[in-house]
């Protein structure tokens, strides 16, 4: 499946929020995730079956706990069920996803105003 066609199949299979040109994207980080996860597809890290549960069972988690029900958090539950899906396959760690969060927070706060945030702006790691 080609890249639009994966991005098409995805957007039209889940329940994305969109209008009448396709997925709507609050946030240019909504578009990068929705990305991220055609391009994971793509390459075979998971099925979009796989994708489909991961997300369905953060949704339905989310829901549960009095999560919104409006979908203003929709790519939220994305981040959430991309995070859980490379764990359980091995790809990362907890561990590991935190650490890479620490160190862009340190990054960002490193980074003078107006410049790009770059993860090699972490003191940390220089």
């Amino acid at each position: 499946m080609s890249r639009p066609d994966a991005a098409i199949a995805l957007a039209t299979d889940t329940p994305i929020p969109r209008d009448a040109d396709g997925p709507v994207f609050a946030e240019p980080w909504q578009a990068m995730v929705f990305a991220l996860v055609v391009q994971l597809q793509e390459r075979g890290v998971f099925t979009a079956d796989e994708w489909a549960q991961a997300l369905g069972a953060e949704i339905r988690e989310a829901v549960a706990k009095g999560g919104c029900r409006d979908g203003s958090d929709y790519y939220e539950r994305w981040c959430e069920a991309l995070e859980h899906l490379l764990i359980a396959k091995g790809l990362t760690s907890h561990d590991g996803i935190d650490g890479l969060a620490a160190s862009w927070a340190r990054a960002a706060e490193a980074t003078p105003h107006g410049k790009p945030i770059l993860i090699e702006n972490d003191p940390l790691t220089s």
